[in-house]
């Protein structure tokens, strides 16, 4: 699939694929900051996309973010039709400041296929195994 990328600022690092067979994008900080605990951020990350309608660019936590630092990524939907600058919502949910340099890999950006829904109203929905089980519906 090929994507439009247009560089909004001149320090901008371009998402990347670490690795062969990846599926995000790692995003990068275009800023120092040091993220207090329970303080949220949005950090510009430099460009804008343009893809196909049927998909969307979806903003993910990076793995060793929430493991090593108890960061979280907060929101993130891109659509098709969205031209503006991409960012990265972080919260930090641990009990230490996490120093983020200009540079670092802050999330990823994976673009996910999209089935766009007609919504028909009915007063009744069918059965199903799980019916309206909430949280703990399978057991322990």
């Amino acid at each position: 699939m090929k994507i439009k990328i247009k560089r909004l600022h001149p320090d901008a690092l371009l998402p990347t694929y670490a690795h062969p067979g990846d599926v995000g994008m790692d995003l990068y900080s275009l800023e120092d900051y040091n993220l207090q605990p329970g303080e949220r951020k949005i950090f510009p990350v430099g460009f804008a996309l343009e893809f196909e309608a049927g998909y969307a660019a979806i903003v993910k936590d990076k793995s060793s973010l929430p493991k090593n630092g108890g960061l979280h990524t907060m929101g993130g939907v891109f659509d098709a039709g969205y031209r503006g600058e991409y960012n990265v919502q972080l919260i930090n949910l641990g009990n230490e400041p996490y120093q983020i340099e200009k540079g670092n890999k802050i999330a990823q950006l994976i673009i996910y296929p999209i089935a766009i829904a007609e919504l028909e109203e009915t007063a009744e929905l069918s059965d199903s195994s799980r019916g309206d089980g909430k949280f703990g519906s399978t057991g322990k």
